[in-house]
């Protein structure tokens, strides 16, 4: 939330939750963020395709430079680390960013995977920066959260470019490395 490159309507939305971080800290209450990233669920599922129900068969929107990587988690992934979080004293007062190496893949990384699978070439449509800033500037209020959620990750690479500071966060397959978590690839094959 501290160091996103969201423009708006996702901008608005991470303030506010740095804000209610702030908050939190100044009041000494103690805590532990859980930094879950994209849901699978909702962004894996369909190749983060917006409006798409499961990964593409055919033609597949690419956002930004390809070269951004983001971060999926299975949802229940997501409940065991932090479930193994709550009494953890290495956690305290930090946050817990649950960014496993198998499961961070840029745009690229991922539609290569998924044609793999499915043994097929997609077609591929480039959305330059330019053109998802129009778009999230032209399409109806309760689609532009999210191309501007896109935006950030695809483009920005808000999800990771930066290095965690021990004096503030863990990463969780790290801290937890006995947790067998779900792999893109694996959570992938449910829809071959």
């Amino acid at each position: 939330m501290d160091r996103h490159h969201a423009v708006e309507p996702a901008k608005s939305m991470y303030e506010t939750k740095a804000q209610i971080r702030r908050a939190v800290e100044a009041a000494g209450i103690p805590y532990t963020y859980i930094i879950c990233n994209f849901f699978a669920a909702y962004f894996l599922a369909n190749l983060s395709q917006p409006d798409a129900t499961s990964p593409p068969r055919d033609k597949v929107v690419i956002f930004g430079d390809v070269t951004a990587k983001v971060v999926f988690n299975k949802e229940e992934d997501i409940g065991t680390y932090s479930i193994r979080a709550v009494d953890d004293p290495r956690t305290l007062n930090k946050s817990l960013y649950i960014s496993p190496p198998s499961n961070i893949y840029s745009m690229n990384e991922l539609v290569d995977l998924w044609e793999k699978k499915i043994r097929k070439t997609l077609e591929k449509v480039y959305i330059n920066e330019d053109q998802l800033l129009k778009d999230i500037q032209d399409t109806a209020q309760s689609r532009n959260l999210l191309l501007a959620i896109l935006h950030s990750a695809y483009v920005k690479g808000g999800l990771t470019n930066f290095e965690i500071d021990p004096s503030f966060g863990v990463e969780a397959s790290e801290l937890y490395p006995d947790v067998n978590y779900t792999t893109v690839d694996e959570y992938l094959n449910q829809f071959v």
